[in-house]
């Protein structure tokens, strides 16, 4: 009599599981070019860019945050077009003007340029963004909920 307690709460433990994988999801941050979609696999990254004026770099810090995308902080070299008109907090760090801003998306609409170097940094990896999309393109970055088999099975960078 044992052992048949013993295989069911194997049966049930294992069933347990199953129902888990099966309902469970996994918030990822999502990129969307229309044709294919890559998610990240951490919860934060750097969204990086050359200014069409200044022609300098510009940084944005971005991280998961619930279902919406945290702006926490902004980069730039010089002030110009784009550049917050309020912040919490500004320093400056080795050539950088760096601004806290701490504003939320529930998505961004990105648009790609070669010109710019649209580039996405996550997990010590650069993304070069005009590479997946031509010039003036889109990208929807999002906060999405995957199915563990969703995850698994998509393409992650």
């Amino acid at each position: 009599m044992n052992k048949m307690v013993s295989k069911g709460w194997k049966w049930s433990a294992g069933l347990i599981v199953l129902l888990f994988f099966l309902f469970y999801k996994i918030p990822v941050i999502q990129l969307d070019f229309g044709e294919s979609i890559y998610y990240l696999k951490k919860d934060n990254f750097r969204l990086k860019w050359i200014h069409s004026v200044e022609k300098e770099e510009w940084i944005e810090w971005y991280e998961r945050q619930g279902q919406e995308l945290l702006l926490t902080k902004t980069s730039f070299k010089t002030f110009g077009a784009g550049v917050p008109s309020s912040a919490d907090e500004v320093r400056t760090e080795d050539g950088y003007v760096t601004m806290r801003v701490d504003k939320s998306f529930p998505e961004m609409n990105l648009t790609v340029s070669e010109n710019a170097h649209t580039t996405i940094e996550s997990g010590g990896k650069n993304l070069l963004l005009y590479e997946f999309t031509e010039d003036y393109e889109s990208v929807l970055i999002s906060v999405q909920y995957l199915h563990f088999w969703e995850y698994m099975g998509g393409e992650s960078l």
